[in-house]
Parts: C-alpha cells; structure tokens; sequence
C-alpha cells in the first residue's frame, strides 16, 4: 500500500517570478519585443497626431511597409482615397480619444496599392494625468473571411431569386385556376397559403442577404431610392402615391437593400389601406429621412411596442391580408446596420405613419447601433 505525501511537491519557479504578484511576473517575464514577434497582427504605435512611430512584424506582412519606409508617415495612408476625403481617419481617433477605444471594419490599403479587408481596433494611450500620448492600433487581415462569406451570399441571394421565380409564376397559376373554381375552394385556399409562404421565406432570405452589415455600399440620394422602392411596389399603380417633398439627400448606403427596406414599408401601407399613399424624403438633425404615410386601419395601441418583431402581425390584421408578419422586422434590420433609426405613429382607422432615417453620406462616421421608437 502506497503512503500519500503530507505535502504535494515543490515546483520550481520561473526566474523573476514573484509568486505573490503573478500578474507583475508574467508582465517581467514577457520580452520587451514581445509586439515585434506577433505576424498575425499588425501593431501600429502613433503619436497623438496619427503618424506611425512603431511597426511590428505582422504589420509588415500585412501591410507590406517595411519599418524604415513607413515611420513618419500618417497613419491615413492605409485608407482608401474615398476614405481620406470623409475624415474617416481623424474621426477614428478623435473616437479613440473620447471613448478609449474604437472598432472598425473595412477595405484597407496596402503598400503596391492592393486592397485587404480589415478588422482595425485603435486604443488610445494616456498619461498618468489623462493626457493622450498616442495610440495603439492592431490590425487583422480578414480578407480571406470576407470572400468566404461574399462567396456564401451570392449563393443563398442565387437561390432565393431561384427560388422565387417559378413560386412566383405558380401564385399568378393558381389566381387563374381560381377564377373557375368555386369561392373559397378549400384545397385551392390551402395551395394559395402554401405558395405565399413559399414567397415569403424567399423574400425573407434575400433580404437578410441585401442588409448584410459587410456590404458594399456606394453614394446615392435619398429621393432616387425612394423612388426606385415605389417603382419596385407599384409598377402599374403610381397613381396611388402621391410625393411630398423630394429631396435629394446624400446618402452612403447598401442601395438594394435600403430600397428593399422601404419596399417593405410601401407594401404594408399597400395592404392595410386602399387610399392614397403619401411619401416624401427630406433632411432633418439626425440626417437624411423618408416617410411613408397610409390612411388605412392603423395598428392597434398596444402592438406598437411589438410590431417590428419577426411574426408580429398586429391585432387588426386579418388572414386574407397575407404576410407573415416579417416585413417590418426586416426594416429594423437593414435601418440598424446602416446606424438608423425607424419610428412608427398610428392612429386607428386613421393610418400608419413610418419614418426611416439614415446618416447623411456628408456626416457619416462610424455606425452605431440603430434604434426603433414608436408612438
């Protein structure tokens, strides 16, 4: 029978380690080029004006400077003209500034003029009295991810658009089929369901496509979309909608999918009414907005709150108005990954009033998280 020790074994320390302050230890043991090792990232160090005073390995690699080529130089230089011209650069560290840290994604440049898809984080270093010594920024090439999943969108938009098509010629069969049926024939009632789900899960699956955050976007105005959406909605019809105000606002935006998310809106006040609908586009503080107005049924007071959940219909919506209930959920979406706000005002019997508003392409900087009110 073996004995069990009355103490377990001594473990040799490391060299320099205390082991009553192990953080303090492992910050001695780590060497002091510890940043100049890493290659999977790029460390940038910057003064507090942007220019680049350290490089490690990784940042060569990525970037493809070599230390002496790059130390001097402002850390714009990594971006894309369109970029510098925005301010995108200062405004990045004047974030870092205020709030410690900043992220961003996005296309970046490399030294022979390639262009690589990075995930950037820029953390602002400080005095011991607060004052902003320079930054760190560590940077990683995520181009290889990004055409994977640009690869992945393609299909799944390829399949839906597939997929809607014929769904799409079998809805217009069944309408004629129905014209020498009897009404409400069941198995033709229950085919008619069976083929708008159909369409709505197609529609569904290219707008979560359409509003991907990673998505290109390019300059536009605001009117032009809008305008684009009612062509989209309406193609026989124009003259159910009357434009206000038009404006040409600027804007930088995923262009289909924006005009997909004011489709929505359109196709709802489409449904819920058979009066004029009125839409207008026009600037205000928070940036460049669109309204859409019906004079329908409205929705009840107390689905406000819940409308712009996925399968919230609203109690005042009926079965022969089809829908499942995703069309303002997928607003929300695309709004929100383009820094939006929607709000939504009902009166019932009296319409619907939704408003979407977007940066402006002029004040655009990084996005932050959309929002939804109501009332």
């Amino acid at each position: 029978m073996s004995s069990v020790p009355d103490e377990p074994p001594t473990l040799p320390e490391a060299p320099g380690v205390d082991p009553a302050h192990p953080l303090t230890s492992i910050r001695r043991s780590i060497p002091r080029d510890w940043d100049e090792q890493v290659d999977l990232f790029a460390i940038v160090k910057l003064d507090s004006g942007g220019f680049v005073r350290g490089w490690n390995l990784g940042a060569e690699r990525i970037k493809g400077y070599t230390e002496d080529e790059i130390l001097g130089s402002h850390f714009s230089r990594f971006y894309r003209e369109e970029a510098r011209r925005r301010g995108v650069p200062d405004q990045l560290l004047a974030a870092a500034q205020r709030d410690g840290h900043v992220e961003d994604t996005g296309w970046r440049v490399r030294s022979d003029g390639s262009e690589f898809w990075a995930r950037v984080t820029i953390s602002a270093i400080r005095s011991d009295q607060g004052q902003v010594l320079g930054f760190v920024k560590i940077v990683r090439d995520l181009t290889g991810e990004k055409q994977a999943a640009d690869e992945r969108a393609a299909l799944q938009r390829t399949f839906a658009h597939d997929l809607l098509s014929p769904v799409t010629a079998l809805r217009g069969y069944l309408d004629l089929i129905a014209e020498e049926m009897p009404p409400d024939h069941r198995l033709l009632r229950l085919a008619g369901e069976a083929s708008d789900h159909i369409v709505a899960m197609a529609q569904t699956l290219m707008s979560d496509v359409d509003s991907a955050s990673e998505r290109g976007r390019r300059h536009a105005t605001l009117d032009l979309v809008a305008r684009g959406a009612v062509a989209l909605v309406l193609p026989g019809d124009l003259g159910r909608v009357r434009f206000g105000t038009m404006d040409a606002v600027p804007v930088r935006a995923d262009v289909l999918g924006l005009r997909r998310a004011i489709a929505n809106v359109l196709e709802n006040a489409a449904k819920y009414s058979d009066d004029i609908i009125d839409i207008a586009t026009f600037e205000t503080d928070e940036g460049a907005a669109v309204r859409v107005r019906d004079h329908g049924r409205g929705i009840h007071p107390d689905d406000l709150a819940t409308i712009v959940e996925e399968g919230r219909r609203g109690r005042f919506a009926v079965d022969t108005d089809g829908g499942r209930g995703i069309g303002l959920s997928s607003v929300r979406r695309i709004v929100s990954a383009h820094g939006g706000s929607m709000r939504i005002s009902s009166t019932p019997g009296d319409g619907t009033t939704v408003t979407v508003t977007i940066p402006r392409a002029d004040d655009e900087d990084v996005p932050a998280a959309g929002a939804v009110s109501v009332g």
